[in-house]
């Protein structure tokens, strides 16, 4: 037998026995797994979900997509705006001319510039250099900074710019001048309508969706501009959002996106519905009517995290929503059933071209393809093949015409319906494209042409027109039931519109509407949330109930017109009132920036301190802050002061909101609102220090008293001009709107309150003239109750029984078995009997 150590010898070694395949095969798991650690660090490495993200430019972008580029060139987007050179204006410039009203404003060039020669805001006729154009399809603006950027401004700063209304027609190639809406007559040089006005100024109302990266600068004390932007026209990090996370990323060594930030850009493709949803809000940035909520962007935001859009209210809409003012397309694609079926706006429209994507009916048969002949065919449309008629957006998206020139189509794509129209005086497509079979006084208004025209003077009043086009729509409704057999047999709920309709002529049942438009979640949230905005005026137990069971709705725009609804909520029961507090306690922490500032601004008044003994003080502050922010970010506005004023003295801050009052006078001497609410704080220290000094009189202490009373008279000097000068602002805006009820009901308030602060030789003509603008208002809104209430209240102060006596019983009817209201028609009973009986007695 062989020794252990011969053993050992004959044995060999552990290397001489492995196969060398197992040697390699573990080599490379080694290799795997050191290289998988790699990748997975690789991976799970990734950028701070907060990070901050930031502006690069569009000729970072270019470098790695020049298709995308190309095919962005010459877009609408592209042109949005740019300096005036020989490539960008199109405009007649060589000696050109343009009267309008009183006027003659002249085109011409001068060393290479553009000039206009036209009226300043003296009044009088100055030569203007042409700085910026706007937009060219289908017109071209211009622009002149009317005051440069200050020295020591950041570098490639705007100064204070504005829109001329000279535009130039890119179709018809001529100039016409662009007139406001409804606005017909000459603009007086202190009207804000006027170009030189603050409703014309590029750097508040144009500048944010005709540049990326606008920052307004705006410098309080000197009232200046020092505007900057990234790229002047709309450009990639306008839709994919600030691109330095992106470019960090696409730079870096990584094998993977990140895994928080993605590409680090908006998420605006995918099958998602996060995808469709930030991609329709994206364009609904610029694409719609609303107020800014945050000042700065932050990669993630939502839409109602940036901005609160505005409702469907009969300034903008019809009662049905369809578009009456232009909503920039996303508050009508808000009430379309494309939306809530997931369509975003790259389904119709090239992302970066801008154009359609087909021409025709293709661009909905591509989508719709329901068997051959259901759509586009005379078994659906009725309409002589080839005819307008047979075109889907006809019938589905009507166009309006606005700026004069610029037809635009109703996003909403409804079916028409001609029996609203009948019932309610909504447009229909039917009427539009059949206006030659409408009576109108076509004589009376032979530059009227358009369908949109006409609603407008029907809106206005004329009954002619009214008539006309009802004919039109009773031969239309008698059509469709022709077609699709009797509609009007067919049972069916009640449409909203007729909902909205009552609740904005103020019916007193009109509440009950409302609260089953909240409820039917079928409907669109927009419509939804517009029916809880009107309910603030119908608000009872059942209800504030109803509202405050919304305010936790899946939808913020529901959420917001249901805070905004109880913010001033009359007294209720304590158990109701406090149900009330701590569903806004709960918003104070909501996802979106825009319903935590709602729920701040109803919490922000004297009895916040009650706050803090529920523990709620530092969401509260912090709320308050983003709502303050969102008021200063438009700190050029007199409006944006106004309503920093109207927050201060909510939350008892009285020197605050004087100072905020008198910003806004400043900034804008002609601005109507802050004058009226400057004169009651006013008032209202002069009332009580005029009854400190009659204490120290009474008390003997003379001297005291005395040393109060030239205070107090500068005072009483400065209320009485504060009072007519509101009083002549007034005037001025119900010159230019006689319509418009609650105009005529504040100007009825300022004559009242002038007749009171003035001598009784001079008080009658105020009296009489507050008497006629309540009428008027009454009038012009016959089921408003406080309209009624103030008309009724002047005719018992005037004694004008007659008036007086038909006026309660007008107001009583309209709200029966109120107690007040009861009372004062005993009271005017009490005057108007006996005088009736004396009459007759006669």
């Amino acid at each position: 037998m062989a020794s252990r150590k011969q053993k050992r010898k004959q044995s060999p070694a552990p290397s001489q026995t492995m196969p060398r395949w197992m040697l390699a095969a573990g080599g490379s798991l080694l290799l795997i797994l050191v290289l998988g650690s790699l990748v997975t660090a690789d991976w799970y490495y990734a950028m701070p979900a907060d990070t901050k993200v930031t502006y690069v430019g569009a000729n970072t972008c270019i470098k790695c997509h020049e298709k995308e580029h190309a095919e962005w060139a010459g877009s609408d987007h592209d042109l949005a705006m740019d300096l005036a050179t020989d490539e960008t204006v199109l405009a007649d410039f060589n000696d050109a001319e343009l009267p309008h009203h009183d006027l003659t404003s002249k085109m011409f060039r001068r060393d290479g510039k553009f000039m206009i020669n036209t009226e300043g805001p003296d009044g009088q006729m100055h030569d203007y250099e042409i700085k910026y154009v706007f937009g060219v399809h289908p017109l071209q603006q211009y622009m002149v900074e009317m005051e440069p950027p200050t020295p020591g401004s950041p570098p490639g700063s705007i100064g204070r710019v504005q829109v001329l209304r000279e535009s130039w027609d890119t179709v018809l190639k001529k100039w016409f001048y662009l007139s406001p809406p409804d606005v017909k007559e000459k603009l007086a040089v202190d009207d804000p309508l006027h170009w030189t006005g603050r409703t014309q100024n590029w750097n508040h109302y144009c500048a944010d969706c005709h540049s990326t990266n606008l920052q307004k600068n705006f410098d309080l004390a000197t009232n200046s501009y020092h505007t900057t932007f990234t790229d002047i026209d709309v450009n990639c990090e306008t839709c994919h959002g600030p691109g330095s996370a992106h470019v960090e990323l696409a730079n870096a060594t990584s094998l993977f996106w990140d895994r928080n930030l993605g590409y680090g850009l908006r998420k605006l493709k995918g099958d998602s519905t996060e995808a469709q949803l930030t991609q329709v809000e994206t364009c609904g940035t610029c694409h719609s009517r609303r107020q800014v909520i945050c000042p700065s962007y932050q990669l993630g935001d939502n839409f109602y995290d940036q901005f609160n859009n505005e409702l469907i209210a009969p300034q903008t809409y019809y009662c049905d929503g369809q578009i009456m003012e232009e909503d920039y397309v996303y508050g009508s694609f808000l009430q379309s059933k494309m939306f809530h079926k997931g369509i975003r706006c790259t389904d119709c429209h090239d992302p970066h071209t801008t154009k359609l994507k087909f021409e025709g009916n293709l661009l909905c048969t591509s989508c719709h393809q329901h068997p051959a002949g259901k759509y586009d065919t005379p078994a659906h449309h009725f309409h002589k093949t080839g005819s307008t008629g047979t075109s889907c957006v006809e019938c589905h998206m009507p166009e309006t015409t606005y700026m004069e020139v610029d037809p635009r189509r109703d996003h909403s794509i409804r079916i028409p319906r001609p029996d609203l129209s009948v019932e309610l005086g909504t447009p229909n497509a039917c009427t539009k494209c059949h206006l030659d079979k409408a009576d109108l006084p076509r004589e009376e208004h032979p530059d009227v042409t358009r369908y949109d025209q006409w609603l407008a003077l029907a809106r206005a009043g004329d009954e002619d027109v009214k008539a006309g086009l009802a004919g039109v729509d009773r031969w239309a409704l008698d059509a469709v039931n022709q077609w699709y057999g009797d509609t009007s047999k067919i049972p069916k709920e009640e449409h909203f519109a007729h909902k909205l309709a009552r609740a904005w002529s103020n019916e007193p049942t009109a509440g009950e509407g409302l609260v089953e438009m909240v409820r039917d979640t079928k409907l669109p949230g927009i419509v939804r949330a517009s029916g809880m905005m009107y309910l603030a005026n119908y608000l009872n137990e059942d209800s504030v109930q109803a509202a405050l069971r919304f305010m936790s709705d899946k939808d913020p725009q529901v959420r917001i017109a249901a805070i905004e609804t109880l913010r001033d909520v009359p007294p209720l029961s304590p158990n109701l009132q406090a149900k009330v507090l701590d569903a806004l306690l709960i918003r104070l922490n909501d996802e979106d920036r825009s319903v935590r500032t709602a729920a701040a601004w109803s919490l922000a008044n004297e009895d916040s301190r009650a706050l803090e003994l529920r523990g709620e003080s530092e969401a509260f502050v912090k709320a308050l802050s983003e709502a303050m922010d969102a008021i200063k970010r438009d700190n050029d506005q007199p409006a944006s002061h106004l309503s920093m004023g109207v927050l201060y003295e909510r939350m008892g801050k009285i020197p605050e909101a004087e100072k905020a009052y008198r910003t806004a006078i400043r900034l804008d001497p002609g601005f109507t609102g802050p004058r009226s609410n400057l004169v009651t704080l006013l008032q209202q220290r002069q009332d009580s220090e005029e009854q400190q000094m009659r204490q120290l009189v009474i008390q003997g202490q003379r001297p005291a008293a005395e040393a109060m009373a030239e205070d107090l008279g500068k005072r009483a000097v400065e209320i009485a001009r504060l009072r007519i000068e509101e009083l002549r602002n007034i005037e001025r805006d119900v010159s230019q709107q006689p319509n418009f009820a609650p105009l005529q009901y504040q100007y009825g308030s300022a004559l009242y309150m002038a007749a009171k602060h003035t001598s009784p030789e001079t008080a009658e003509p105020f009296f009489n003239d507050a008497f006629d603008a309540y009428k008027k208002a009454k009038e012009l809104d016959p089921n408003n109750a406080q309209y009624a209430l103030m008309y009724v209240l002047i005719s018992q102060y005037l004694e004008r029984w007659d008036e007086a006596d038909q006026a309660i019983a007008n107001l009583t009817e309209l709200v029966p078995n109120n107690p007040e209201f009861m009372q004062l028609k005993r009271e005017i009973d009490a005057r108007v009997s006996p005088r009736q009986q004396q009459q007759r007695q006669r």
